[in-house]
């Protein structure tokens, strides 16, 4: 092969080999997707776990941001959780610029919009492995592709991040940061590196830390391979990833202190996999929640497990890539290693989510055979071996399925069918079909696989359907904010269902659930799942007046509370009137907020008076609860501290002497209310006589204009999380409300909502712009001095011999 300048060997080839990677990667998940029967191709249910729960809701309020629709703003969300604090949640679950592309589809298919950013993230990562690849060392670019849709279609994509899009983000992010280490070696492309780190950082934060742990490592091999582990490099690399994350700070600051406020959930104590699981997981079509997905392919496994016996690669960078290989699927096994990949905290999940970036360094060390040549007859032999050891390693492993080892056996063949062709050059259509044909029928195999084991081992959801828009037309037509709010429903399909179907709920799952939003909640006899951090609707006549809830959905239908029974947005508490200390009775901390008595506790085994209406606490009951012999039979499902049941309604006590029966696992207290309507009608009448005479509610705050001389505690039905306001000072706390006080003099109050953090990232992210700027000039005025190339041939550490190896 003549010899070829670096731009010319890395170039050619690329645009097609990014889209191929792209293509194989689509084809194989829309294959195994299909073969499932899930969700686009057939019947069977996709929505399971957070995917439903959150992702398919978050995107849902996305578009309506997008089109103008929703309640809430950038900063604020009206519709959850009574009015919770956005910007973490967008930065978190909605951070990617793939996101963005819901708004093109119709708001009833926000599904299928999701599987399309989901389809599109995993392509986009194949492209950019691809694209990685390439750009580090020339090599046949259909080889790079099949590589690169290898990466894209590990087992912790197909398996794991299907249903948590935005982890995607990470998988994206790894080969982008690989390529930002080679400009950073090569000193070139100073602001590209940077904007490249800060979209990564502000797609998803949590899987682009593990990325760049991964890509700094990769880049210190990289330079112990060709003698040139400098200080000025690593500087060069530090800055690098500080100004990217600087740039990113307005969203990442928020993020953080949103987590920071949010209620603990659980946590875990690691417990590393046994290896013979971990040798199974590389293996084709198994499952396992607790054990890291790192299948691969089996013709990317042999490459990697060809490198030390590949004589075309120099020793030195044989064996730093094989120990690198071995030492970070080592780390994921060690507890204090295992901590530092997922930012000093097991996961509350799988505890294997940096597996993406053991994938990542298997097809670069595969690639790193291929690039100096098509491995030989001893190479291909020594990566059979090593493979054959892996498959050995997982015998014992009651994770292998019927169709691990058939698989496997298969892609084991076809590889090595695939490099003898390529090594003889003959046929490199039909090598190049054999490699790609394996690794997709492998890919979709796994895919498959997982869609149907996940139905049976995690919380499946409906796709939205006729009901679904039947729901969601009533809530709409039923829906008066801000005059008052609409409650998508106490039965609830999925978490964060206001966002999803419409209205202004209490409902909201979130990792940046508030901590005083849940205890607020679960003060007043609201329930729970996922330990506190996936809040339910409170369906309570009493909540409902204090809260402004003035229609919810029940049962089929949406049903209206009455005029009488209705509180305003804003109320005013009288002057002198102590603020709640909350204690344990539901019934009375209700009273407490409301300030007026509107329940009878009866006595154990006593029943409640005739017309009034029964309500049962039993935050850790799981069971069947019903009043008398003839009365409605209520679900309830407590396990504290995973699952609280709600404070809910048995009904009216019609017959004297109707006592309440529980059968279940009870826990540890229960106890019984009487809700006499007529007293809460009085109170409501109090506290509307002193209520503002109007209320204007903004993307971000509201207003309240007062009666003259009013003078009290201005109460806002809405949590006092941090981050409001009022009249430019920090608004106080009313039984967990905001709230702020007045004198007689004001004639009007206003609160503001600004999310906490967002001053501080935007100042950060100002400073960070200002020194890149300053290190762009710098830069440009030190080439301008010394009149030299800006990018010698010595600068890129690319030994001539290098151009022209090729296979």
């Amino acid at each position: 092969m003549p010899a070829q300048t670096t731009s010319a060997v890395k170039s050619r080839g690329t645009g097609p080999a990014a889209s191929l990677a792209a293509l194989l990667t689509a084809l194989a998940v829309c294959v195994g997707d299909a073969v499932a029967r899930t969700f686009p191709f057939g019947p069977e249910r996709r929505g399971v776990n957070d995917l439903a729960n959150q992702f398919v809701p978050y995107h849902a309020h996305l578009w309506d941001l997008l089109h103008g629709r929703a309640d809430g703003g950038l900063l604020l969300n009206w519709q959850s959780g009574w009015g919770s604090s956005f910007l973490p949640d967008l930065g978190t679950y909605l951070g990617s610029p793939f996101a963005l592309l819901v708004a093109l589809f119709p708001r009833d298919d926000i599904e299928y919009a999701v599987y399309a950013v989901t389809l599109l993230k995993m392509a986009a990562a194949g492209a950019a492995m691809t694209l990685a690849l390439l750009r580090t060392r020339p090599g046949a670019w259909w080889a790079a592709a099949v590589l690169g849709a290898s990466y894209a279609l590990c087992g912790w994509s197909v398996i794991e991040a299907t249903y948590n899009p935005m982890w995607l983000d990470g998988l994206i992010a790894f080969p982008l940061l690989c390529l930002v280490g080679e400009w950073v070696r090569q000193g070139r492309r100073p602001l590209l590196g940077p904007l490249v780190v800060a979209l990564c950082w502000v797609g998803n934060f949590y899987t682009a830390y593990m990325a760049t742990i991964g890509a700094a490592l990769v880049l210190l091999v990289r330079l112990a391979v060709v003698h040139e582990l400098r200080v000025r490099v690593v500087v060069r690399a530090v800055a690098t990833v500080l100004l990217g994350i600087g740039l990113a700070a307005p969203v990442l600051v928020p993020v953080f202190l949103g987590s920071t406020r949010a209620y603990p959930g659980w946590t875990n104590q690691f417990q590393p996999a046994a290896w013979t699981d971990f040798f199974a997981r590389l293996l084709p079509a198994t499952y396992s929640f607790t054990t890291p997905a790192a299948f691969v392919g089996t013709g990317t496994l042999l490459l990697a497990g060809a490198l030390l016996f590949h004589r075309k690669v120099p020793r030195r960078e044989r064996l730093l890539w094989a120990g690198f290989t071995v030492a970070v699927a080592v780390s994921m096994q060690w507890g204090p290693t295992h901590l530092v990949w997922h930012v000093f905290a097991t996961p509350n999940g799988s505890p294997y989510r940096q597996t993406f970036v053991l994938s990542g360094v298997l097809v670069i060390a595969a690639w790193t055979v291929l690039s100096h040549g098509w491995p030989g007859r001893r190479a291909l032999l020594g990566g059979v071996g090593v493979v054959a050891v892996a498959g050995l390693g997982a015998i014992t492993s009651d994770l292998v399925t019927g169709w691990s080892y058939p698989l496997f056996a298969l892609g084991v063949a076809g590889a090595c069918g695939g490099l003898w062709l390529a090594r003889r050059g003959k046929l490199p259509v039909v090598a190049a079909a054999l490699l790609a044909g394996v690794l997709v029928a492998q890919a979709a195999a796994t895919t498959a696989y997982a869609d149907r084991e996940r139905l049976g081992r995690l919380d499946d959801y409906p796709a939205w359907g006729a009901e679904q828009d039947r729901r969601t037309a009533a809530l709409d037509k039923a829906d008066g904010w801000p005059a008052y709010r609409t409650d998508s429903g106490r039965e609830q399909i999925t978490g964060n269902e206001p966002m999803l179907f419409g209205g202004q709920g209490a409902a909201y799952y979130s990792s940046h659930t508030p901590s005083v939003l849940t205890t607020t909640l679960a003060s007043l006899g609201g329930g729970w799942t996922s330990r506190g951090r996936n809040l339910q609707s409170l369906d309570n006549p009493v909540t409902d007046a204090l809260f402004g809830v003035g229609a919810r959905w029940r049962g089929d239908r949406v049903v209206r509370t009455e005029a009488d029974a209705l509180l305003p947005l804003v109320t005013v508490r009288p002057e002198g009137a102590p603020a709640p200390r909350y204690g344990a009775s539901p019934f009375r901390n209700q009273e407490l907020l409301l300030g007026a008595s509107v329940y009878t506790l009866p006595a154990k085994g006593a029943a409640c008076p005739v017309g009034t209406e029964v309500f049962l606490w039993a935050p850790d009951f799981r069971g069947k609860a019903r009043l008398g012999e003839d009365g409605k039979v209520v679900k309830m499902t407590g396990e504290l501290p995973k699952r609280r049941a709600a404070l809910t309604s048995l009904g009216e006590q019609k017959a004297a002497g109707a006592l309440v029966s529980l059968k279940g696992q009870r826990g540890k207290k229960h106890e019984i209310g009487c809700l006499d309507r007529s007293r809460l009608t009085a109170a409501v009448t109090d506290l509307k006589a002193s209520a503002p005479v109007a209320v204007e509610v903004t993307d971000s705050g509201i207003r309240a204009r007062l009666l003259p001389g009013t003078r009290g505690t201005v109460v806002i039905a809405a949590p006092r999380i941090a981050g409001w306001s009022c009249e430019g000072r920090p608004a106080e706390a009313y039984g967990g409300l905001v709230a702020v006080r007045v004198d007689g003099a004001r004639t009007s109050v206003g609160c503001d909502f600004r999310t906490p953090g967002l001053r501080a990232g935007l100042a950060v992210g100002a400073v960070a712009f200002v020194l890149l700027w300053g290190w762009l000039l710098w830069l440009g005025r030190r080439g301008r001095r010394d009149g030299a190339s800006p990018e010698p041939l010595a600068e890129t550490g690319i030994r001539q011999d290098a151009l022209v190896r090729t296979p």
